[in-house]
């Protein structure tokens, strides 16, 4: 027997709109409000292998992917809390993604990369999206290459395998403030010191760029997940090494579903009282991140790592900005 197609705006379970319901009631308290003329939330999201998706409500043992519209749906509403996110993993299939802005509506708008190339590429995308109600595009996009010249004592050739996933920076304008954001998924390699160098070399590579952006008047904003285990680790002093200034409220907060440590993966960072350097023409006010783990999919008795295929094994880190001067 044929089964028929569920669609994301059909309604859902009477079960689903409860516990949707009750998810909203949490983002009101656990996150910033989005407000006209006042402030920016930015926000950064590594989405598990978001790709195909189980037209159910509720996906059976047997069903591959396990991201049904039930999760998809939860997603949409964590997602509609900001202002522009970054995500990666989106895969070359975009299925859920198609169907998520249609949950979010037609007043969001995205910019996605091309699917990376090569195993290492894993069939990933880098996208942003943003409400366009607030944000405007500002005219910038492009992936960022890294030359295979010597840099600072980095040898030449260390960039051959740098950007399996290129990244990704648009720019972005919010009432008469723009801003640039440059989104990276770091390889995490096999051993804990391959990408060391590299995060040194990016580091310095984006400070020479963020000192060219005085002529655009734009700011420069680093975000996403760049596989960093620990504050003090090897990778992090690299990933800090020429002052890229990570908030200090985002010191130590968990990022991941799965590890009860606090795994450094995602960041939010920019260079701030820095010689020739702008600075951002928006002003932090807080941030933190959204544990979605206690609050959904409770009827399933799922582990973290089950949730993790539904809805992600990362957690969304988000950052407030104020737009006033």
């Amino acid at each position: 027997m044929s089964h028929k197609t569920i669609k994301i705006l059909e309604e859902p379970p009477a079960a689903v709109l409860e516990e949707i319901a009750a998810l909203n009631q949490v983002l009101d308290l656990e996150l910033p409000f989005k407000k006209l003329d006042h402030n920016i939330l930015i926000a950064t999201w590594n989405i598990r292998t978001f790709g195909d998706l189980t037209e159910k409500w509720e996906a059976e043992p047997a069903d591959s992917p396990k991201r049904d519209l039930h999760s998809l749906l939860a997603i949409a509403q964590i997602i509609a809390r900001f202002d522009i996110i970054a995500i990666q993993e989106i895969k070359g299939n975009i299925k859920a993604f198609r169907h998520m802005l249609k949950v979010l509506g037609n007043h969001w708008s995205f910019i996605l990369t091309d699917v990376s190339g090569g195993n290492k590429g894993n069939d990933e995308r880098l996208g942003f999206l943003f409400d366009t109600r607030k944000v405007k595009l500002s005219g910038l996009a492009c992936e960022l290459v890294v030359p295979n010249e010597t840099i600072n004592g980095i040898k030449e050739g260390a960039f051959s395998r740098q950007f399996a996933r290129t990244p990704y920076a648009v720019g972005f304008k919010v009432e008469d403030k723009t801003f640039v954001l440059v989104s990276m998924h770091v390889l995490y390699g096999k051993v804990i010191s391959d990408r060391e160098n590299e995060l040194k070399a990016i580091a310095e590579w984006m400070k020479d760029w963020a000192s060219n952006m005085q002529s655009f008047d734009q700011s420069l904003i680093l975000l996403g997940d760049f596989n960093i285990d620990r504050m003090g680790d090897p990778r992090y002093e690299a990933f800090v090494s020429t002052g890229i200034t990570v908030p200090e409220d985002l010191w130590h907060i968990r990022r991941t579903l799965i590890d009860n440590q606090t795994k450094f993966y995602s960041q939010i960072a920019w260079f701030e009282n820095h010689f020739h350097i702008p600075q951002l023409s928006i002003k932090y006010v807080a941030g933190g991140v959204f544990d979605f783990g206690p609050h959904l999919l409770k009827t399933r008795a799922l582990s973290p790592f089950q949730m993790s295929w539904r809805i992600s094994d990362h957690l969304p880190l988000w950052a407030e900005f104020s737009t006033k001067s």
